[in-house]
């Protein structure tokens, strides 16, 4: 893995030099009254990315890299509550309520037409993108998330964190090597593709002003319903771009043969697997992005 030098002495970065250097590299924003953050790599057609819990923007930072030696502009806005973004109090923290943001995004960074990719918790937020402005969506690729939500029941983890009476004490105190543990038990199969400050950089990502308690109430508001299950199966069948699924085969939290294996019944998409986990963004960047690259020069060549 190649690493940034720390303060030009060829000493790994820490954790927070990792989080300067991601401010550094994007840009602040306001969409519907709440200010984010957005990283923008490259140039040409856009490809937002848009990201889960307990992530952010800093999750596609290998993939937006990718897509810009491919000749695309990939983007990755912060979803308020998380990473650089504001933690709203008053803020409708499900679905709906990110989806209403994000549509607002969209405008808000001008992108008329993109081709959009989602992952986790950032599928259904996505979903509501497809169900709400399918006519600026040129391509859509998805990453282990959830269609059929109202069949999810939520794996131990995220029960936990699902619980405010004990997230909200935990995650502030969390140590870091605890949280690393958890990310390469359940997140990363390849542990050499990032390092201990990488992961650090996302606790602290994750905590930041409010403790974590933005992300307890996303996990905790999930619209597991048939009605957004019926809305999210009926705008991907609807859709009439090109579609494809990017699987991590050993996520333990959605997994192949479960959620995996619903989203390909729903679209009927070429299924692509990678030997990632959940956060497959960290350790199979590469094919992602190269995936990506290629659905978007099938879209254009459809259009």
């Amino acid at each position: 893995m190649t690493s940034v030098s720390a303060a030009g002495h060829g000493r790994a970065p820490t954790s927070a030099q990792l989080i300067a250097a991601h401010r550094a590299g994007g840009r602040e924003f306001t969409a519907a009254g709440v200010r984010s953050f957005v990283c923008e790599q490259g140039s040409g057609e856009n490809v937002l990315c848009v990201h889960g819990i307990p992530a952010s923007s800093f999750l596609y930072r290998k993939v937006l890299r990718v897509l810009a030696e491919r000749g695309l502009r990939g983007v990755a806005f912060d979803l308020p509550g998380f990473g650089l973004a504001q933690r709203p109090e008053a803020f409708d923290y499900t679905w709906t309520g990110l989806g209403n943001w994000s549509a607002a995004a969209v405008d808000a960074l001008a992108l008329d037409r993109f081709h959009l990719v989602v992952h986790d918790v950032g599928g259904p937020v996505g979903f509501e993108l497809c169900a709400r402005m399918p006519e600026r969506i040129r391509s859509l690729t998805i990453l282990n998330t959830l269609v059929e939500v109202d069949r999810f029941t939520r794996p131990w983890a995220l029960e936990l964190l699902a619980r405010p009476q004990v997230a909200v004490r935990i995650l502030p105190v969390l140590p870091r090597r605890a949280f690393r543990l958890l990310m390469w038990r359940m997140g990363i199969a390849d542990r050499s593709c990032i390092s201990d400050a990488e992961l650090d950089a996302w606790l602290e990502l994750v905590r930041l002003a409010d403790g974590g308690r933005a992300c307890v109430r996303v996990a905790r508001d999930l619209e597991r319903t048939k009605a957004k299950r019926d809305l999210y199966v009926g705008a991907l069948q609807a859709l009439e771009v090109p579609i494809q699924i990017i699987w991590g085969v050993a996520d333990p939290v959605l997994r192949i043969d479960v959620q995996g294996a619903q989203a390909r019944a729903v679209t009927g998409a070429p299924f692509h697997r990678v030997p990632g986990k959940h956060f497959l963004q960290e350790d199979c960047f590469a094919e992602i992005g190269e995936r990506v690259a290629a659905l978007a020069m099938t879209a254009a060549a459809r259009e």
